[in-house]
């Protein structure tokens, strides 16, 4: 089991069409992501106009939080409002534009991968996935089999699971979870 502590403040930002966008993790490691031949991605990005079209990505599903309020939004010309941490689910290709300026998480990933979910949790985990990824929303401290990580608002835990262990996770605060399975 491989455990990765992404830091906020160690990422650097790129920029997109709406603002700027710092990548945690793009898997695997040797894919680039103007190839667009990556098995997921992690970012955050701001969004600093509007309206803003967000980049599409054949083949690729996303999900989409706001962290620090709402998200009005149009996908595919139907008008739809997200609330500060609910998580938009929608395939990459859709066409996408947000009336809201803002911070968001996004996690994409492949159309191939068949098993992943996000959700919020603030409750005890047990879960044996290939992937999981914990993302949190405030200072947290994440307790991976009886080991404790701290983490600042928006860092990033990775566990590479290969051997699909059993991992035991205490959250402290609520984080976003998520579980992806190859």
């Amino acid at each position: 089991m491989n455990i990765q502590l992404l830091s906020k403040k160690n990422t650097n930002p790129s920029i997109w069409s709406g603002g700027l966008t710092y990548e945690y993790m793009i898997y695997p490691k040797t894919a680039i992501y103007a190839d667009r031949d990556f098995v997921f991605r992690i970012s955050s990005a701001t969004i600093e106009q509007t309206p803003s079209e967000f980049t599409k990505f054949k083949g690729y599903y996303r999900y989409l939080v706001m962290l620090d309020n709402s998200l009005q939004i149009e996908v595919n010309k139907e008008k739809k409002v997200y609330e500060k941490y609910e998580i938009m689910e929608f395939h990459s290709d859709d066409d996408v534009t947000s009336f809201t300026k803002g911070i968001d998480f996004n996690w994409m990933v492949s159309e191939k991968i068949s098993h992943h979910k996000l959700e919020i949790v603030n409750r005890n985990q047990n879960c044996n996935a290939d992937v999981v990824i914990l993302f949190s929303l405030h200072a947290t401290v994440i307790t991976i089999n009886e080991k404790q990580h701290h983490l600042e608002p928006y860092d990033l835990l990775v566990i590479e699971n290969p051997k699909k262990e059993n991992v035991i996770l205490h959250f402290s605060t609520e984080c976003l979870f998520g579980i992806l399975d190859f």
